[in-house]
């Protein structure tokens, strides 16, 4: 009999070793933490607190990720709360982009909007942006995560120092530059639901220094909800 053959039978006749018990004293196979031979039962005990180990590590993964979920759902109900709360439509990108870097601890938030009704057209917040940044927010379907490889957005960020304001210049002298980046497109929400291909009328972008905050594999299920709840509050700067 092969290896197959035996592996075959024993699966299938799981009495063996019950019919012939004293095998499992005598024998002995190699022990993978030493030289010296162990018994089949040791070489059991010895996968099951191996496998145990395994099962307990991963419990562990799992409940930080629990509390790491949690510790987030309580920023965004502070951001939310935070967003809602504002009454001045003027401050209202301001109050989210430093929402998001007071209670998330983003290094760089800004954003811009377009098509604004005839009240906001000279603000800050929708001054002019490039048509190839609207042809990108409306290609967007998810929020961009990952490397700043010279998006035009990204000018709009300040550079990571101890204020940041919505809509920034330039990297200045002195300043951290963006190494990775976040870009969530803002759409109008009643025109979402009638038409997933609504089109955008502002990019919201956060930015890091550090190149591994915002990376391509990580889950962006609350950045979906922060772009969504960002859209729903400045629908309201849009003619109707």
């Amino acid at each position: 009999m092969n290896d197959r053959e035996v592996s075959e039978y024993l699966l299938a006749n799981p009495e063996f070793f019950a019919d012939h018990a004293e095998m499992l004293a005598t024998i002995k196979l190699a022990n993978p933490h030493g030289k010296a031979a162990v018994s089949l039962q040791e070489r059991q005990m010895e996968m099951l607190r191996e496998k145990n180990k395994h099962l307990e590590r991963r419990l562990a993964e799992l409940l930080r990720y629990g509390h790491e979920n949690d510790s987030i759902a309580s920023k965004f109900n502070r951001w939310t709360i935070r967003v809602m709360a504002e009454r001045d439509p003027y401050a209202l990108p301001r109050t989210i982009a430093n929402g998001l870097r007071d209670v998330f601890d983003v290094p760089q938030a800004a954003l811009r909007v377009w098509d604004v009704a005839e009240p906001y057209t000279q603000a800050d917040f929708a001054r002019h942006v490039g048509e190839e940044v609207r042809i990108f927010a409306n290609s967007l379907t998810s929020p961009y995560c990952g490397a700043n490889s010279g998006f035009e957005a990204a000018q709009w960020l300040a550079p990571a120092v101890a204020s940041v304001p919505v809509e920034g210049a330039a990297p200045q002298e002195g300043g951290h530059a963006t190494e990775s980046i976040a870009l969530l497109a803002l759409r109008d929400p009643e025109a979402n639901e009638a038409n997933d291909d609504a089109p955008t009328f502002g990019l919201l972008v956060m930015g890091s220094p550090d190149p591994r905050r915002f990376h391509d594999g990580m889950a962006t299920d609350f950045l979906t909800q922060i772009g969504a709840l960002a859209s729903a509050a400045l629908s309201r700067l849009l003619p109707r």
